[in-house]
């Protein structure tokens, strides 16, 4: 029986495809070498879980038959995934749990997901609760939706759990289907440029692009009667239906279908190692989110139109819900440092932040890095 365990689960970056799982479409994300960690222990007691954070410095100690909604931002994430594995399984017992992370939060790379399918991942290792990586996915997801109030698509959880070293990800948000894809980016590298403008995307403009997209399909879907998915429309439909839809509502499903076709075209890209046209694709995926999808903020557009001026970046976006975070960067190696601080001094010129940066790699999804068993404890 196992009685300690270390858990390592990832933040994730996305190449492209954004606001496109939840709609339907297609994404091409990879788990990133930043990573949440826990140390998950049984300790004997029925119900009592004791989770530390070592980056709030708080302790949240929570009842198994008794979860209300935490006082911390961080609670509801924890809290969310307890109650998910209680309604599956009646495994689950008294932990505790002291976790650090080197995930940046609040930046777009999902620390988010990198603790719920930590914390799920570990626990169904710890009291051997059966439970499969894509229950876990989705048990993850459920509880950021339910705990949390972020009606999250499906992708972040997925590249946390199912992340692979050296690749990314072609994911079919409708079918669940997914490729590997090897990633060698080499002599360019991921440079993560984090604003530091904070975001919350349970109160932002998440839900309502959610919303807005949704029923903007519904319109086209009911029109053309056809089945109430972005695979079974298209832009000609939309374009028939843009007086009924009104402006909002076109923008949000245009941005969708044009999205989608931009993931195809760059894994394709990828898969024959066209880097260059990888990073015109991602100014493209950029320009649609500022102005279609609306999820951009100054501070996001600021960092991509400044990139524009530097051969040796390929290309930029933003990544994550949006309305702050990072933008992604394909950069070469070379010059990483230069521009940092070149972009670094202009950016707080502009907007009196500091900018904050790292560099990333595609890496393994969430794993166990230790484990101790009772009778090697003893």
């Amino acid at each position: 029986m196992i009685k300690e365990l270390i858990i390592s689960s990832p933040g994730r970056i996305n190449l492209i495809g954004e606001h496109t799982d939840y709609n339907d479409g297609y994404v091409l994300p990879a788990a990133i070498d930043k990573r949440i960690y826990m140390r998950l222990s049984i300790n004997g007691t029925k119900t009592t879980c004791r989770i530390k954070s070592k980056g709030f410095d708080t302790v949240l100690i929570a009842d198994l038959f008794s979860l209300k909604p935490g006082t911390e931002s961080w609670h509801n994430y924890v809290l969310g995934v307890l109650h998910e594995l209680q309604l599956l399984t009646q495994g689950l017992k008294g932990f505790d749990c002291e976790m650090h992370t080197d995930v940046p939060v609040g930046s777009g790379v999902s620390s988010s997901a990198a603790l719920e399918c930590g914390l799920a991942y570990g626990l169904n290792e710890l009291f051997e609760l059966g439970l499969d990586n894509w229950q876990i996915i989705k048990l993850s997801q459920r509880a950021e939706h339910n705990f949390v109030g972020t009606k999250c698509g499906i992708m972040d959880q997925f590249s946390s759990v199912m992340g692979k070293k050296d690749h990314t990800m072609l994911l079919d948000c409708q079918s669940l289907e997914f490729e590997y894809i090897p990633t060698k980016l080499s002599p360019y590298v991921i440079l993560m440029l984090n604003t530091n403008v904070t975001h919350n995307l349970a109160t932002s403009g998440y839900n309502t692009r959610r919303e807005e997209s949704a029923s903007g399909l519904k319109i086209v879907a009911d029109h053309f009667g056809t089945k109430n998915s972005f695979r079974d429309i298209s832009l000609e439909m939309i374009e028939e239906c843009k007086a009924m839809l009104g402006d909002v509502r076109y923008k949000r499903c245009t941005y969708v279908l044009e999205e989608n076709r931009r993931v195809l075209t760059a894994a394709e890209a990828l898969k024959r190692n066209d880097l260059m046209a990888l990073g015109e694709i991602l100014y493209n995926s950029h320009k649609g989110q500022s102005q279609k999808y609306e999820v951009s903020c100054a501070e996001l557009d600021f960092l991509v139109e400044f990139s524009k001026e530097f051969k040796e970046i390929l290309g930029s976006r933003m990544v994550g819900g949006g309305f702050g975070g990072c933008t992604l960067n394909i950069i070469h190696e070379d010059a990483v440092e230069g521009y940092v601080e070149r972009v670094s001094m202009a950016y707080e010129k502009t907007f009196g932040i500091n900018l904050s940066h790292f560099v990333s790699v595609p890496s393994d999804g969430t794993t166990i890095i230790k484990q101790t068993n009772e009778a090697e404890s003893k």
